[in-house]
């Protein structure tokens, strides 16, 4: 009998150094994903904003970039960030070559809004106000039979913690990166604003969300449980929005369904096509 081979996944952490659920999701997924599928699955974190730490791009199979705080356009040409856009150029290299095992990345939130503007996607720009919640990702076209989405209703729910957003899709650059809009905003009708890019796959083996597949409803009870987030909540939203969002947490349909779905398919899709090489 031989041992079963080892798939090592980097997560690179661009949460600066806050305190954050995020990155316990994460590891929580591939936890539970290794114990499932009884795979040699290992990982590794790298402190990409704080520490300025970069994984090498031929250590590892798999990559997943989390979300973070702040500004995604104040950071250009910052000694983290050009590191950080040299991995992904190499690995993205790397996909082109011949080399049969290919690289897969998995973006979210903050590194979403990084890569829509390394691509020229679309505008990226400060919301009125954040967004916050258990809210519904509605599927385009594309979307509807994007293997990593298999399993979601239309619409489906997801953790949205946000300041920032995309909008404005560049139908252009879209189409001649040969990239695809994968879901959009809940549609606002009582108000006039574009409705932000949730989720993009930029080529076979990157594929990017705006919202959070990684939260689960344990963290986001011990988030909206701290007082002064429940006092930001229920100013922003109101103590109805409030409750809304503790009841969507119990809903096994809702991010429960998410969290075990998204994040599980898009594993699925790079283990097979490294089992084989």
């Amino acid at each position: 009998m031989t041992d079963k081979p080892e798939i090592k996944v980097a997560i690179l952490d661009l949460y600066d150094g806050i305190a954050n659920e995020g990155m316990r999701g994460f590891q929580d997924i591939l936890k539970r994903y290794k114990a499932k599928h009884q795979l040699n699955l290992s990982y590794e974190i790298f402190d990409v904003r704080k520490k300025c730490e970069v994984p090498n791009h031929n250590h590892f199979d798999i990559y997943i970039s989390s979300g973070g705080p702040g500004d995604p356009l104040e950071t250009e040409g910052t000694e983290w960030e050009k590191k950080y856009f040299n991995l992904i150029d190499k690995l993205e290299d790397h996909n082109l070559s011949n080399n049969p095992q290919k690289k897969h990345v998995f973006f979210v939130c903050h590194s979403f809004q990084l890569m829509c503007r390394k691509y020229k996607l679309g505008d990226i720009n400060l919301r009125r106000s954040p967004s916050f919640g258990v809210l519904p990702v509605h599927l385009t076209t594309a979307g509807e039979s994007e293997p990593v989405f298999e399993g979601l209703a239309d619409p489906f729910y997801s953790v949205d913690s946000r300041s920032w957003q995309v909008i404005n899709p560049n139908e252009k650059r879209f189409v001649e990166l040969g990239m695809q809009l994968l879901a959009i905003e809940k549609e606002r009708p009582y108000v006039d604003l574009p409705r932000a890019l949730m989720a993009i796959r930029f080529n076979e083996y990157f594929i990017s969300t705006q919202f959070h597949p990684e939260a689960d409803a344990e963290g986001m009870q011990v988030y909206l449980a701290k007082e002064d987030k429940k006092k930001e909540v229920v100013s922003e939203h109101g103590l109805d929005k409030y409750n809304e969002m503790l009841e969507r947490l119990e809903d096994p349909d809702k991010i429960i369904h998410t969290q075990n779905t998204i994040i599980p398919n898009f594993l699925d899709q790079a283990v097979l096509s490294l089992q084989e090489v």
